[in-house]
């Protein structure tokens, strides 16, 4: 019996780290949508389009598939970090981008497994150990090799999205960290969908307030696409694919996926805008792969210490 479990953690594990894989690659292409919206409509109001479509296609999801919501008690904090993540976040991530390149917010984004790896330490959430430091310095450095060629090329001040771009990373490793245990009190997409709820109302009654859906009026077909595809491709589908994660694995091995997030971006960049793959990207989407495995694989003495256990059982 011990030894079934101990393989459907392996295979929860598996299934988490890649579900958090594929919602970083659609974050990733999430990014072109959000530069294209940018200069329309002012940061509150992507957030606003993209959380209360996602909290909209989701609620009848949850609610059709009977799912545990968080308890009473579990209330505040759950509306706490819906705030600070599908709020405060997407504020912070959606004004970066006015005064960063894609390509340097990008690389800042990735300093998010790094964080949550220090700070799930600090918090003693997660244990450190020098195979996950390891990997996420290899998946780190990739980004930068795959981002080479487009760092150089700064706006004056693009510091200031840097920072703010870091600011959004760290409410992203504070979320994975603390909703994990929340999430396995309740299921991912209802957990996902109460947070959703909470931060896009904060973000709608902001944008409100401060006329920034004015703009919407003067919306095509090509604006509304991109508003569509940020609510049901960038917040439904990828933040219950991150909640689904989160309740597999460790924080620090759903962090670390963010670095496929510039990988995604810089494919699809090539794919619609035909802007050139150079050599640099391919060696960091190496590097990247490399170091996610790196971080979310065990060595083989920890292996080795498994089976004893397992064969006493």
């Amino acid at each position: 019996m011990l030894l079934a479990k101990q393989l459907r953690g392996i295979v929860g594990e598996i299934f988490g780290v890649l579900a958090a894989v594929l919602s970083s690659a659609l974050g990733g292409t999430s990014i072109g949508a959000t530069r294209y919206l940018v200069g329309s409509i002012d940061p509150l109001a992507i957030g606003s389009f993209r959380f209360g479509i996602g909290f909209l296609l989701l609620l009848p999801l949850t609610l059709l598939r009977g799912d545990r919501w968080p308890g009473r008690g579990d209330w505040a904090a759950a509306t706490g970090l819906g705030i600070l993540f599908f709020a405060l976040f997407p504020i912070l991530f959606n004004a970066s981008l006015i005064f960063t390149t894609a390509a340097r917010g990008a690389l800042a984004l990735s300093t998010l497994p790094l964080l949550s790896l220090v700070i799930g330490a600090v918090l003693g959430a997660e244990a450190l150990s020098w195979r996950k430091s390891i990997g996420v310095v290899i998946a780190t450095f990739g980004v930068a090799v795959a981002l080479l060629s487009d760092l150089t090329s700064a706006p004056s001040g693009a510091w200031r999205g840097d920072l703010l771009m870091m600011a959004a990373a760290l409410c992203m490793a504070l979320y994975g960290i603390w909703s994990k245990p929340l999430i396995r009190r309740s299921g991912p997409i209802a957990f996902t969908t109460m947070s959703m709820a909470a931060g896009a109302a904060c973000l709608i009654l902001l944008s409100y307030i401060r006329g920034s859906f004015a703009p919407v009026a003067g919306f095509g077909a090509p604006q509304w696409l991109a508003a569509f595809y940020l609510g049901a491709f960038g917040a439904a589908l990828t933040f219950y694919l991150w909640a689904f994660a989160l309740e597999r694995t460790t924080p620090t091995r759903v962090a670390i996926s963010v670095t496929v997030n510039p990988i995604t971006a810089s494919l699809v960049g090539a794919w619609l805008l035909n802007e050139p793959l150079r050599w640099n990207l391919a060696a960091g989407i190496v590097a990247v792969f490399a170091g996610i495995w790196i971080a979310t694989t065990t060595g083989r003495r920890a292996q080795a210490a498994r089976v004893p256990a397992s064969g006493q059982a």
